[in-house]
């Protein structure tokens, strides 16, 4: 749905005038695509109030709630303005109450908060900061920490330390590479240079050091793109010929039929999905050993197998990260849904990346 979303902002956001639209019309589905009910009080609430001090009745735009405590506070901005302006307004709500998380929001760029350096008081720089409309793959993943399905305090805390610091070193290093400063080009000349490094010779290496740089980074991008191409061929060749063995096994034997059971156990794992997923993207493959659930009808998305053809020996199965299936046997399909975990947990691999 983040792409989706990111499509929405672009086509929609020059018709947005107020911050209460951008809440409605970006804000609410973000939400939304972490599988939270924004019409459900007792996981979303508006204006939740947070009371500092003597000053009542103070109100922070939506809270998350789990167990009926707050998780995640969200203070959310119109969609031009800067987010720089209104740090504070978000450090005040965050050390009355139990949320751990707090999101300050345009709709467009979100920053998550929480209190690392010092306990219960949330740190000035968030730990993360995504653009929606320049998302990068690696803030997916950790986006997807913060959904329902898998929101674990610790997880997020025990990766939020590393994001906070990674995010700031690469922008320093950001900065050094697109204009190197004095102290930075010295550093390198020195560890190259065998003489005395005057300001001569840091005026010789200057351009030297930009041109190095500039030289490294498009060499990275060339063989990254060079491997990437040649990964996505060699999985391009590798699923053709898995199906045209599937259908080479079909054409030769000319059994498959796909059993009243194989659909009724497609439905169960739609049902399954449908509270975090968009059920449109669920599609099903009968080869003749096994009956599969893919996401957008691609062998690469796997959710899962179900082996019914045998009266006896009902299976279901999932591919783990290291391309292994495993199989647990049912004795109806009733018994998929004791495997609704691992049911959400495959499906929710891909559920960001729509």
């Amino acid at each position: 749905m983040i792409k989706h979303l990111s499509d929405r902002i672009e086509k929609l956001k020059d018709n947005i005038q107020t911050e209460e639209a951008t809440k409605n019309a970006f804000v609410m589905p973000f939400v939304q695509s972490l599988g939270y009910d924004v019409f459900n009080p007792l996981e979303v609430v508006p204006e939740f109030t947070c009371d500092i001090g003597t000053k009542k009745g103070e109100k922070v735009d939506y809270a998350i709630l789990k167990d009926n405590q707050p998780i995640i506070l969200i203070e959310c901005k119109n969609w031009n303005q800067d987010l720089n302006l209104f740090d504070n307004q978000l450090l005040r709500y965050f050390h009355v109450t139990n949320a751990k998380f707090g999101l300050l929001t345009n709709g467009i760029i979100y920053r998550f908060y929480t209190d690392l350096e010092v306990p219960n008081r949330m740190d000035e720089k968030p730990f993360l900061e995504v653009n929606l409309l320049n998302i990068k793959s690696n803030q997916i993943d950790e986006i997807k920490k913060f959904h329902k399905t898998y929101f674990d305090l610790d997880n997020i805390l025990s990766s939020a330390s590393e994001l906070k610091y990674t995010g700031e070193l690469k922008n320093v290093l950001n900065k050094e590479f697109n204009s190197p400063s004095p102290e930075f080009t010295k550093y390198l000349t020195k560890m190259v240079y065998p003489g005395t490094v005057t300001a001569k010779v840091l005026e010789q290496f200057e351009p030297l050091v930009k041109k190095s740089i500039s030289g490294l980074i498009s060499d990275a991008i060339s063989d990254r793109l060079n491997t990437a191409l040649k990964t996505e061929k060699e999985e391009q060749e590798k699923e053709i010929q898995l199906s045209q063995k599937d259908i080479d096994v079909d054409i030769v034997e000319n059994k498959i039929i796909t059993t009243k059971e194989e659909l009724e156990a497609f439905y169960i794992v739609k049902s399954i999905i449908r509270p975090v997923f968009r059920c449109d993207r669920i599609f099903y493959r009968d080869a003749q050993s096994y009956f599969s659930v893919l996401v957008d009808d691609n062998n690469r998305k796997p959710v899962c197998r179900l082996y019914l053809n045998s009266p006896t020996n009902w299976q279901i199965s999932f591919v783990g990260d290291d391309k292994k299936e495993v199989k647990y046997k049912i004795q109806s399909l009733d018994e998929i849904y004791n495997y609704a975990e691992e049911i959400l947990g495959s499906a929710g691999k891909f559920i960001i990346l729509e």
